[in-house]
């Protein structure tokens, strides 16, 4: 139940993702929006690289309701980046107000790989995870090294 209430909500909110940057009123708030949706991304994906690292014990069912959730949550944070929200709070590089076009290039192959993890985890071969898995983390590094202060 819980679930299928976070998924209607993330639903909800992925039907509109424009207009979420009006929804900003200070540049604050666009802050603690990314942070928020990179925050939850990051423990879905952590959950999953556990099992993919053997830590944890493959399941089918969790696994395929991370990616889930990692592909939703993997929409929300870009309209976060509204001009003036390089704040001192966030570890956002000036480049990605220089360089939108790459930004946005990043953001898409980040999203494009998620989704491949996705279909993966729906498929239930392990091997497949991994591979897809593998992915993802190279293109959420190649951002973090680009836009990301340490």
């Amino acid at each position: 139940m819980k679930f299928a209430l976070a998924s209607i909500t993330l639903t909800a909110m992925l039907a509109v993702p424009f207009a979420a940057q009006a929804q900003f009123a200070k540049p604050e708030d666009a802050v603690k929006y990314r942070q928020a949706a990179f925050t939850l991304m990051g423990a879905h994906t952590g959950r999953i690289g556990a099992v993919v690292k053997g830590e944890k014990p493959y399941d089918k069912a969790a696994v395929e309701a991370d990616a889930a959730v990692l592909e939703m949550v993997s929409k929300l944070p870009w309209t976060a980046f509204p001009q003036g929200s390089d704040l001192a709070n966030s570890k956002a590089k000036p480049e990605i107000w220089k360089e939108q076009d790459k930004f946005k290039a990043a953001a898409d192959k980040m999203q494009a790989e998620v989704g491949k993890l996705s279909a993966a985890a729906k498929s239930g071969d392990l091997n497949a995870i991994k591979t897809a898995f593998g992915g993802v983390g190279q293109s959420c590094k190649a951002c973090h090294d680009n836009y990301r202060n340490k």
